[in-house]
């Protein structure tokens, strides 16, 4: 478990001072999901992979009077994001170092009540253990909770080269779509337990997942 907390760490000791400056060219869909999540006032929101606190910021100046979270594993990064949400004067979110596949409401973030909603920016292609970090989060939510997911997808609808250069310069960042994460997804369907809708954006290039507890 040290050793992801230390990996996280060296891939963003530097990369935290510019990721937001770069990541907005190629994070396709992240403010889509942000528009279209409906967030009740006095409901608890958690970002799983937050970074730099960008997208909280957003969410937490939309909504003031909801409860934003956010976990990172690395403690660099969320010295960036407590700085910009101090530059930002949002009074409504909590940040902590943590893992996907290892958090819970109560422990982590001292929640009586589990979380209304879940989601995760372009985290999930960087979490080996996606699986467990996804049934964690579900673990994290009540009946009618929902997790979302925005991330790359399969990049099918667009041209070979270009798919060739993107997943060569991606992986190099630990980044990589999971072939085997959309049947886990309609597993999850199938299951009964939960709801799922997956939509693919820009021709494959990105998704957007929700998923509906029960």
């Amino acid at each position: 478990m040290d050793d992801a907390f230390k990996t996280m760490d060296r891939m963003y000791r530097l990369q935290r001072y510019f990721y937001d400056a770069t990541r907005k060219y190629y994070l396709l869909g992240r403010d889509r999901l942000l528009d279209e999540m409906e967030i009740s006032p006095n409901e608890s929101v958690l970002e799983v992979g937050c970074g730099t606190a960008r997208n909280l910021i957003i969410l937490a100046k939309r909504y003031p009077s909801a409860s934003f979270y956010g976990l990172d594993a690395s403690a660099a990064m969320l010295e960036t994001a407590r700085s910009k949400i101090a530059a930002s004067r949002a009074t409504n979110i909590t940040l902590r170092t943590a893992l996907a596949d290892d958090f819970n409401h109560q422990q982590t973030f001292a929640l009586n009540e589990p979380f209304g909603k879940i989601f995760f920016s372009y985290s999930i292609s960087m979490i080996p253990s996606w699986q467990n970090a996804i049934e964690n989060s579900l673990g994290n939510l009540p009946s009618g909770g929902r997790l979302y997911i925005v991330d790359f997808y399969d990049l099918e609808g667009l041209p070979r080269l270009f798919q060739k250069l993107l997943k060569w310069w991606l992986i190099k960042f630990n980044v990589q779509f999971w072939e085997d994460l959309m049947p886990f997804l309609d597993s999850l369907e199938t299951d009964g337990r939960f709801g799922v809708s997956i939509r693919p954006l820009f021709n494959r290039y990105s998704f957007i997942a929700s998923i509906q507890v029960r």
